[in-house]
C-alpha cells in the first residue's frame, strides 16, 4: 500500500526545529521566507516584541510595476531587494535568516541573494 507524502507538514516539522535556535532581538532581527506555489513573501521580525517590521512580497503593488512573477526566481531576487530596501530604511543592517522549512536554493536562494545585494547581512 502506497503512502502519501504530506509536503507541508513536512516543511513545518522542519521549520518548528530551525526555530528553536533561530530567533530574532531588536539588534538582529529574523528574515522570514515564505514560499507558496506562485509567491513568494518575506518579513523582518523582531521576535522579542512579536512585531513585523518590515514585509515585501511578490503582491506588492512595486512588485507588480516591475512585471516580475513571484514564482520565478528573478522575482524572488526583486522582493529579496525589496525587503532590504524597506529593511534600510527602518535602519536594520543585521538580520538571521530563517528559510521556513524550505531547501535553501532556488527561489529562497535567490531572495537571500537580493537581500544580501540590498545592504543586509547574515
Amino acid at each position: 500500500m502506497r503512502k502519501t507524502v504530506d509536503r507541508q507538514a513536512i516543511r513545518r516539522h522542519k521549520h518548528t526545529r530551525v526555530r528553536k535556535s533561530v530567533t530574532g532581538t531588536a539588534e538582529r532581527p529574523r528574515l522570514a521566507v515564505f514560499r507558496s506555489l506562485n509567491h513568494i513573501y518575506a518579513q523582518v521580525i523582531d521576535d522579542t516584541l512579536g512585531a513585523t517590521l518590515a514585509a515585501a512580497s511578490s503582491l506588492d503593488a512595486e512588485f507588480k510595476e516591475a512585471k516580475l512573477s513571484g514564482g520565478n526566481v528573478e522575482g524572488a531576487q526583486k522582493v529579496g531587494e525589496l525587503i532590504a530596501k524597506r529593511a534600510r530604511d527602518k535602519g536594520i543592517g543585521q538580520v538571521v535568516f530563517d528559510r521556513g522549512g524550505n531547501i535553501y536554493q532556488g527561489r529562497v536562494a535567490a531572495l537571500a541573494a537580493g537581500a544580501r545585494e540590498g545592504g543586509l547581512n547574515f
